[in-house]
């Protein structure tokens, strides 16, 4: 086209709008993140890159020294193999919150800063040992360019509150020494398949993150982690108007099946059963039982679901063997005052031949002590020859092996058992 001398060029806003538009599907507007991967909280370190196959960046969307029909001006990021086309790295590795680095050839300096903790699960004792090391090159809180850090533990998914652990507060450093050991009890090994430790970096407000699988640690062995502190998973970012709406409803199912995995959940009570043969006539002593019988131990409780303003509960435990006709079957330990971890050490003994009590249940419920009102229920387990999973291991152990003390850890349910009512 061939304008005239003094003739403006007009162009309509149709022609302007039109211009500079790729066609296809809208595709996210890429940050400086997806030419950096990492890897997902959920995924093993990455291995060396085999030569011959690097990241390549290159202008229009092509390879360089290629011609290529995109749009000048942005930097794309190639796959390895890419030969003409622009290629793109996937959604997950632009939201991936937490990597695993190698010092020995990685730099101590991130965005956020670097952690440096030890995880040891104790299979026997059901215990998570985590020992906070060291961070180094937080980002600066204070106006002297410095923080005053520490670091809280939470076990996800579970109610925070309960089962949260934190470090002493070391001042005026962007690079603290901590060497702190802090212990969870009651970890099951279901525990250490599906549940993940997060780690906090805090100076009164939020430094920095990271999240470690527990599948990771093997038992009875410690493994050292040396992690970039990062911001909390975003929402994904979708591509589509469709793919943003499916992205949203599956975070936020996610996010919903998270919830109720963590009210259900309210806790772990240790019990330890053992059947007993009746006394002989010159056994002396047996705390006045004669025949033979269930001894039921209720040793402590820990992650407790708080009940009370203050953020902890007054929580006590009851036991029954069910069915109860007579109703004489209810035992009850002491009330332990502002805690989430209590320690009972009680046991109760009820008369009854192993025949019988094959088709018993044992309903072990804890609660909430509260002067002048309703008690408040936290949570219960039941065992019997109908149970399931750990309460049925428990139960089948205590009678395969008559005489033995069994003890295990048991996640404590909000589901009331139908027989008892909130007192």
């Amino acid at each position: 086209m061939t304008l005239r001398k003094g003739k403006k060029l007009s162009i309509t806003i149709q022609e302007h709008m039109a211009i500079d538009v790729c066609p296809g599907p809208i595709r996210p507007i890429r940050t400086i993140s997806a030419y950096f991967p990492r890897l997902s909280p959920t995924s093993e370190p990455l291995s060396p890159k085999p030569t011959g196959s690097p990241l390549v960046l290159s202008p229009g969307g092509a390879a360089s020294g290629m011609g290529g029909g995109g749009r000048g001006g942005l930097l794309t990021p190639l796959l390895p193999g890419a030969m003409g086309g622009g290629g793109s790295l996937s959604l997950q590795s632009s939201m991936d919150t937490s990597v695993e680095i190698n010092s020995s050839d990685s730099d101590d300096f991130t965005a956020l800063g670097t952690l440096e903790f030890d995880l040891w699960y104790e299979r026997a004792s059901s215990k998570l040992h985590c020992t906070i090391l060291r961070a180094k090159g937080l980002k600066p809180m204070d106006f002297n360019g410095l923080a005053d850090p520490y670091v809280k533990l939470h076990l996800l998914p579970g109610a925070c509150k309960a089962n949260k652990l934190k470090t002493k507060i070391v001042r005026n450093t962007l690079n603290p020494v901590w060497n702190e050991m802090l212990t969870y009890v009651g970890i099951t090994e279901e525990d250490m398949h599906r549940k993940t430790l997060r780690c906090v970096c805090v100076r009164m407000r939020f430094i920095g993150e990271s999240r470690v699988p527990l599948k990771r640690v093997k038992p009875d062995q410690t493994k050292h982690f040396h992690t970039c502190l990062e911001h909390p998973p975003p929402l994904p970012s979708p591509t589509t108007m469709g793919t943003a709406l499916r992205g949203i409803s599956c975070y936020l199912r996610e996010w919903e099946n998270e919830q109720l995995h963590s009210l259900e959940e309210r806790g772990r009570v240790l019990l330890s059963l053992q059947f007993l043969p009746p006394l002989d006539e010159g056994d002396g002593g047996g705390g006045g039982r004669r025949g033979e019988g269930l001894c039921v131990g209720v040793q402590r409780c820990a992650h407790l679901a708080a009940m009370d303003v203050n953020g902890f509960s007054d929580p006590y435990v009851k036991t029954y063997l069910k069915p109860d006709t007579q109703k004489k079957s209810k035992h009850k330990t002491a009330v332990i005052k502002k805690t989430l971890n209590p320690e009972f050490n009680e046991e109760f003994f009820y008369e009854i031949s192993m025949s019988e009590l094959s088709n018993k249940t044992l309903e072990v419920t804890v609660w909430d002590y509260d002067l002048g009102r309703s008690n408040d229920f936290i949570g219960g387990v039941c065992l019997s020859c109908h149970s399931q999973g750990d309460p049925l291991r428990h139960w089948m152990d205590c009678l395969k092996n008559k005489g033995q003390r069994v003890e295990r850890w048991h996640i404590l349910t909000n589901e009331l058992p139908r027989s008892v009512s909130h007192e």
